[in-house]
């Protein structure tokens, strides 16, 4: 072999051994990256987790704080406001009642005819408006009159088949979803205004008042029986058809809960027994914190971006409008510190609330061999365009870490009501059912949130779960406060003499 033969062939195999020492390089260091992927996954299933002792934990705490919140106004992080509701439905209510729910940048009308026991709810219709943008920042008597004349054109549209005896009024069940202090049964000021709406002069208003004002400008006749949030009227649409419930929650884009307290156990309440003994109360639940919850740094870093900074802790880990922003922040630190998408950070994962929860439901549940359903949310949402199976694994598997936490710490929170209620535990055989009424889009159409919720309750309660019952109880908003402003109603005792 020639002396130029032998130097191409030193060259090549140089030029291979460089070759192969760079695959060899660019493979650890892929390893490196996927290692310390792995390493962050885990981490954050560490801090996330939620063993049954630490759950019993954020129980007991719930129950501390809800004795707290009873006992004097700002005595706990949990506002435990007296709802004045003292009469829940009980399936006898017959007539004609409204129902408005504001909530939002719409609002919906609604009748029920109620027939009583044996035909229950007759009728129901509603309609949907929405609010024009100017009138969410405009005046208190703008809005109100706006909402009024859409109810009373909803009124003129009642068949001949729904008839109210005569010389009685319309009486109407008011769902107010935004702060109130809750004066009367049928009175509340504002707080604050939320969800876009700002009118300077509503604040402290009575929200009853301007709204009966409103009608009356009009000369629609017709009665606010009661105010009420999405919460309890859940809790009277749950009582209304099963007689057992005693507690209601709602998981949605935010959450609360309410439940039936003994009058006597309140200490803060000054007024008058109710004849029935009892009160609803309105945990404002969302608000909970105690040092058991499990933080991480992406909950850290979400709150104190937020519009509400130390507010809402218990709401941000496990309601609808954070879960997807969480797993985003997760990736986001993958996408950083581990090149878990390539080289370059996709600039749509930098966006703040990006990923929606009802996405992360839809990549949660994909049960395609090659998680088809991920890579297309990945392509259609963060401009990804294409993505490993082991990528997509990891990111079911944050879903996954997120929506357990959510749940089984939503499951605690209905430990800690029962435990405050005595109804944790089965006493000398009693067999006292316990039903809790849920809703909310989050428990509705998240089907591994609902399980995982429902199977942490068996795991906490034991032999006492077969006295427990969740079920869910649609429309609280709606017909919930229709029903209420029936049980409320001014004519009951005319009817009972």
């Amino acid at each position: 072999m020639g002396k130029v033969a032998v130097t191409v062939a030193v060259v090549c195999a140089a030029a291979a051994c460089a070759v192969a020492a760079l695959v060899v390089r660019n493979r650890m260091k892929s390893l490196g990256k996927w290692a310390k992927v792995m390493a962050i996954l885990k981490e954050f299933e560490e801090e996330c987790g939620t063993p049954t002792a630490k759950l019993r934990q954020v129980a007991d705490a719930m129950t501390v704080e809800m004795h707290a919140g009873l006992a004097s106004e700002g005595g706990s992080k949990l506002k435990m406001l007296i709802s004045y509701v003292d009469n829940l439905p009980t399936g006898d209510e017959r007539g004609l009642f409204y129902a408005l729910d504001l909530g939002g940048t719409n609002f919906r009308v609604l009748r029920v005819q109620l027939g009583g026991h044996e035909k229950r709810v007759v009728k129901r219709e509603f309609q949907e408006v929405s609010i024009p943008p100017h009138l969410m920042v405009g005046s208190t008597e703008a809005l109100f009159d706006y909402i009024a004349g859409a109810l009373a054109r909803f009124v003129a549209t009642e068949g001949e088949d729904l008839c109210l005896p005569p010389g009685r009024q319309r009486e109407l069940g008011f769902t107010f979803s935004f702060p109130v202090r809750q004066l009367s049964v049928a009175s509340g000021t504002l707080i604050k205004w939320t969800k876009g709406f700002s009118i300077e002069d509503t604040v402290g208003q009575d929200v009853v008042g301007e709204l009966s004002k409103a009608m009356e400008r009009i000369g629609l006749d017709m009665r606010v029986a009661a105010l009420v949030n999405d919460a309890v009227g859940t809790l009277a649409g749950g009582r209304y058809n099963h007689p057992d419930v005693m507690a209601a929650v709602i998981l949605g884009t935010g959450t609360n809960a309410a439940y039936v307290e003994r009058a006597h156990a309140i200490p803060k309440w000054h007024g008058l027994l109710p004849k029935s003994g009892e009160m609803v109360i309105n945990m404002e639940w969302g608000n909970f914190r105690s040092s058991h919850l499990p933080l991480t740094e992406y909950d850290q870093g979400l709150d104190a971006e937020s519009l509400n900074p130390g507010e809402q802790i218990f709401e941000k880990i496990i309601s609808g409008m954070y879960l997807g922003e969480i797993v985003r922040r997760v990736l986001c630190r993958m996408a950083e510190e581990a090149a878990f998408f390539g080289d370059a950070v996709p600039p749509k994962l930098n966006i703040p609330f990006i990923l929606r929860t009802p996405e992360m439901s839809a990549i949660h549940h994909d049960t395609s061999c090659d998680l088809k359903v991920v890579g297309a949310k990945l392509k259609d949402i963060l401009e990804i365009p294409n993505s490993s199976l082991k990528v997509r694994k990891v990111i079911v598997e944050i879903c996954d870490i997120v929506v357990s936490r959510g749940a089984r710490l939503s499951a605690a929170g209905v430990l800690g009501i029962l435990k405050k209620l005595g109804r944790d535990t089965i006493t000398d055989g009693e067999k006292q059912k316990s039903v809790v009424a849920l809703d909310g889009g989050l428990f509705e159409h998240y089907a591994k949130f609902r399980n995982c919720m429902d199977s942490t309750l068996q795991e906490l309660l034991g032999d006492a779960y077969e006295n427990v019952s969740i079920i869910h109880s649609n429309d609280g908003s709606g017909i919930g406060a229709a029903l209420l402003a029936a049980s409320h109603s001014q004519y009951l005792e005319v009817e009972e003499s």
